[in-house]
């Protein structure tokens, strides 16, 4: 991978953890491009070649990531699955399942009974 890619990829990174795209269900790839200032092709490149990943894949990572620490925190463990899935931009619960369980090897319920502290 180019210099110049790795900088791409970076700069893609940082956005997605500082403005949190991904929050947003309806989330496109030509959504993110235009978000990023970067032509929608270039960017497809750098997350399936680059990344190894499809879009979907790449943006519900993030999602996975937010879930995660929603789960965790003793202060959100009220918040039920159903609502940390649709806050996190998430629009079924069996997608949610299925990506979460792909990402962690376990269903949210049971990740937050293993971390919740």
């Amino acid at each position: 991978m180019s210099v110049q890619d790795q900088k791409e990829l970076q700069r893609i990174r940082d956005y997605m953890f500082q403005k949190e795209p991904y929050l947003e269900p309806a989330l496109t790839i030509q959504d993110l491009a235009s978000q990023v200032n970067m032509p929608v092709k270039d960017l497809s490149i750098l997350i399936n070649n680059h990344l190894d990943q499809h879009f979907f894949d790449f943006v519900n990572a993030y999602r996975i990531e937010k879930a995660m620490k929603i789960l965790k925190d003793p202060a959100k463990a009220k918040l039920t699955i159903l609502k940390i899935l649709y806050e996190i931009g998430f629009n079924s619960k069996s997608s949610f399942n299925t990506s979460f369980k792909k990402h962690t090897y376990l269903t949210p319920t049971e990740y937050r009974k293993k971390y919740a502290q």
